[in-house]
């Protein structure tokens, strides 16, 4: 018959075996599976050891050195960089680990156009509600960028999610309580701080609204969850990715934080102290080394008495927008091209903002 011909032809089986085609497809069973032994596993089933479990056993294998060789003492500067490098890294996770949380609830259970209809259509009234909206997050900036990325993700617009990532780790609560803590008696600065750095957040998302370019805001290659699954499947599989994706990133910030911190001379700063204009560079600089989270900043800026008033706000405030880790972590999450000109940008504005509300506040 030609119709059994036809589909027995070589031809035909051919055509089968076509990548493109609806049967190269592996999700669509062939007609005659072949007789061979079993299929190996495929790159994408094999389980690999993430950056995470790296930086953890990492973490541990110094924690034991340092515990085992009580007798041995380490060289000044390898003491300095082991405790900054932990030190941030241990301070980072849990917040790392709450936006990881946050983010993942927020694809599984959050529908896309709730997102869409939270915010204004817009983007010059959807910029500033994003930015205030960051107060709900008590976090470090180390939660904002993965919820940033995924409101992106949903459909919010990227100036908005920006203003958003921008705020969340400088306003909110815990944040602000923790500044009034450090300056008490001086509810001035809680109020510069708000003020800068909300203000900061809302020109960045307004500016990029304005010049940012689609091809520097690189999206992330996600790892499709099968269709049908369930909401805690896609929950599940959303963590596991973002923890292991954002954490390894985390740990490149905090090996570059803990080498500048160990590279850049002390005397440098207490010479650059008695010069107004000089030592708002010089704290603005330093917060992006130091790689403080938000959450503490404000008592290390405290304990920088020897500075002006409005350098220790430009350290507050750029500290949680533009540093080492942050920097790795949007690198790895947006793209570098996306990263640079962001954080340069945002550095420039966070001064900028600084002076001004410190001039005027302080």
């Amino acid at each position: 018959m030609p119709v059994n011909s036809r589909k027995d032809s070589p031809s035909t089986l051919r055509r089968v075996a076509t990548p493109g085609s609806r049967a190269a497809d592996p999700t669509v069973a062939p007609e005659h599976p072949p007789e061979s032994g079993p299929t190996p596993p495929s790159r994408a089933t094999r389980r690999r050891v993430g950056s995470l479990e790296l930086a953890v056993a990492g973490i541990t294998a110094l924690l034991l050195a340092q515990r085992l060789t009580g007798g041995w003492t380490a060289p000044a500067w390898m003491q300095t960089w082991t405790t900054v490098f932990v030190a941030i890294c241990v301070q980072a996770l849990p917040f790392l680990l709450f936006g990881t949380v946050l983010s993942a609830a927020i694809a599984a259970f959050v529908p896309a156009s709730f997102l869409q209809r939270a915010l204004p259509r817009n983007p010059l009234l959807a910029v500033p509600v994003a930015g205030v909206a960051g107060v709900v997050l008590p976090g470090c900036e180390c939660a904002s960028v993965p919820v940033a990325d995924r409101l992106i993700a949903r459909g919010v617009a990227p100036a908005a999610a920006l203003a958003f990532l921008l705020s969340s780790p400088a306003i909110n609560p815990v944040v602000l309580a923790a500044t009034a803590v450090a300056f008490r008696g001086h509810p001035e600065m809680v109020l510069a701080r708000f003020l800068a750095s909300l203000g900061t957040a809302v020109v960045m998302g307004l500016l990029w609204e304005r010049f940012g370019r689609p091809e520097w805001l690189r999206p992330k290659v996600r790892r499709d969850v099968p269709p049908g699954s369930g909401r805690f499947a896609v929950f599940r599989a959303t963590l596991e990715h973002d923890l292991l994706h954002a954490g390894g990133f985390l740990v490149i910030g905090g090996i570059t934080a803990a080498t500048l911190n160990v590279l850049v001379p002390r005397a440098v700063l207490k010479g650059a102290a008695g010069l107004p204009a000089v030592s708002v560079l010089v704290l603005a600089l330093l917060a992006v080394v130091l790689a403080v989270c938000s959450e503490a900043d404000a008592f290390v800026a405290a304990s920088l008495s020897v500075f002006p008033p409005a350098a220790r706000l430009a350290f507050m405030v750029i500290g949680p927008m533009v540093d080492t880790k942050l920097i790795a972590l949007q690198a790895g999450t947006f793209g570098r091209a996306f990263a640079w000109r962001f954080s340069a940008a945002t550095f420039l504005v966070a001064i900028a903002a600084s002076a001004l509300i410190g001039w005027w506040l302080l």
